[in-house]
């Protein structure tokens, strides 16, 4: 199917949900509506290999220990804030869509080595495939954290409108994955359990929704109260993105401090000034706090701690096995123990194993086996 045919598919789905009304004998209906745009989404992105050349200035390699993706309207500052940041040239100008490509900066922060991606502005409409939209919300997918810079004159409009685009490309914002556990089988029918409180979802709803992916035989188990048909759209899908994200209101220099104590209470938010770098050492704060890495000191035998290069580990994946393959993958093959002082031991230095979780700053001396 064409982009176009699949655009017009999604417009027509759209338009027959807003139509239907909401009620309880509906939902099952709605829940397969919202099935079929999943699916025609899943579409655009992923499209078919044939058609044009390859698409220049999107792929960007991926360096450092984290990546952070600059997304928002043209002309919200996201370049100035970039080159303030990390000292990289991108085009700034104040006439709208000055960037057309993505433009790396990379920043040292507390030992880690983070990148900067200043995407293209987006334009309404990404997720149906407008503008470069689709591209600059694939890179964002790939971002340990995205900054969503928003002019602080019209911030709340487009925080709802880039909310609705990268949603619609399957980007969670500070949200976990549903406790939803589903699995096919061969027979049996749709088998239902749940745990709590359920409104949403019943055997009819999750039946339906499961009809659109040719899903007859399957055990769905609801861990969490009050599951959604958006919840188990997600887990069906199984190509969502979980990504951190703070909003970062630009160009506070022009509002009174009476409105910038009102929109400093909207969550997740950092008020800032790129051009005159204003309150940056708080957004940077924050964008650690967001990405949660953990830093690790090496200390070679009879040697004070290097405490210059850390080792950084994302939370994740932080025990010692995960250090040592961090540092070279033969490490482990004569690993015989490991000290380490630091928050995570009962006392310092404490003997540990592989399967040690590790805690930010500590500091670990890998021992061999002769």
């Amino acid at each position: 199917m064409s982009d176009a045919a699949t655009i017009q598919k999604i417009a027509d789905i759209e338009s027959e949900m807003a139509k239907t009304q909401k009620n309880k004998a509906t939902s099952a209906h709605l829940g397969m509506l919202k099935a079929k745009l999943a699916k025609l989404r899943r579409e655009l992105l992923t499209p078919s290999s044939s058609g044009g050349g390859k698409i220049q200035g999107f792929e960007v390699a991926k360096t450092g220990h984290a990546r952070v993706g600059f997304v928002g309207f043209p002309s919200v500052g996201k370049s100035t804030l970039l080159s303030n940041l990390a000292g990289v040239y991108s085009e700034v100008a104040a006439y709208e869509f000055t960037t057309l490509t993505t433009v790396p900066g990379v920043i040292i922060y507390k030992g880690a080595k983070i990148q900067l991606l200043d995407l293209p502005g987006i334009i309404e409409g990404a997720k149906d495939g407008k503008g470069r939209g689709r591209q600059v919300i694939a890179v964002a997918r790939t971002c340990n954290l995205i900054f969503i810079c928003l002019d602080v004159m019209k911030p709340l409009t487009h925080k709802r409108l880039i909310e609705h685009e990268l949603e619609g490309f399957g980007i969670r914002m500070n949200k976990t994955p549903p406790k939803i556990k589903f699995s096919k089988k061969d027979k049996g029918g749709i088998n239902l359990s749940a745990t709590g409180n359920q409104e949403h979802l019943d055997v009819e709803s999750v039946r339906l929704v499961l009809g659109e992916y040719k899903v007859h035989c399957a055990d769905v188990r609801l861990n969490e109260d009050n599951c959604t048909v958006d919840d188990l759209i997600d887990v069906v899908e199984g190509n969502r993105v979980y990504v951190p994200v703070i909003y970062v209101l630009n160009k506070i220099d022009q509002i009174t401090i009476e409105e910038l104590e009102i929109i400093n209470k909207v969550p997740h938010t950092v008020p800032i000034s790129a051009h005159h770098k204003w309150n940056f050492d708080e957004l940077l704060a924050r964008m650690w706090e967001y990405l949660a890495l953990t830093r690790i000191y090496t200390k070679p035998k009879g040697q004070l701690p290097d405490y210059e290069a850390p080792v950084v580990l994302q939370t994740d994946r932080r025990t010692i096995e995960d250090f040592c393959n961090s540092l070279h993958k033969s490490i482990m093959t004569n690993f015989k123990h490991a000290l380490v002082w630091g928050t995570s031991v009962k006392y310092s230095p404490q003997k540990v194993g592989k399967d040690h979780v590790l805690n930010d700053e500590d500091v670990v001396q890998v021992v061999k086996t002769i």
